[in-house]
């Protein structure tokens, strides 16, 4: 007979977004994942993001801030963090913006967990599309990642809905 642990602490899924510094790509997607778990009321997945270049406590570039409030989210509170071996252990999953970046979470040892966000999204079907870097662009770059990001997003969820729809 199964006995209930009535003082276990429930349990979540913990999706990573890693990108270099942290004020682009990772941020803005953190941000639609927040917004789309939301939606779809999972209260069991916790999302976060980090950089393998970061400056911590750097903010997010203002054309980032731009791009997402253009879809009524918010980053002017965001604060950069530098990928450690403390996050990647926190992290059920995490998706990366290019394969530099998964070289890194290799070299620290938890390549086992980590996943090129296209390729994640692409599953058996192949592999997938690095995630464009628009730092240093124009906002019209910002744009593109973020319609990029939306997609991809909203994908990598839908394959995640079997093992976290509550």
């Amino acid at each position: 007979m199964e006995v209930e642990d009535k003082g276990a602490l429930p349990t979540t899924y913990n999706v990573l977004f890693v990108c270099t510094g942290n004020t682009c790509r990772s941020p803005m997607a953190e941000a639609l994942a927040r917004r789309e778990v939301e939606r779809r009321g999972w209260r069991n997945v916790l999302v976060r993001s980090a950089g393998v270049s970061a400056q911590p406590g750097a903010p997010a570039t203002e054309q980032a801030i731009e791009a997402v409030r253009a879809v009524g989210l918010d980053l002017t509170r965001h604060s950069a963090t530098q990928l450690d071996p403390e996050i990647l252990e926190w992290a059920d999953l995490a998706l990366v913006m290019s394969a530099a970046h998964l070289g890194i979470i290799e070299e620290m040892g938890a390549v086992h967990k980590a996943s090129l966000l296209g390729d994640f999204v692409a599953g058996e079907e192949g592999i997938g599309e690095a995630v464009s870097d628009p730092f240093g662009g124009d906002r019209s770059r910002y744009d593109d990642t973020l319609a990029q990001l939306q997609v991809l997003v909203s994908r990598s969820l839908d394959r995640l809905t079997a093992i976290v729809k509550p």
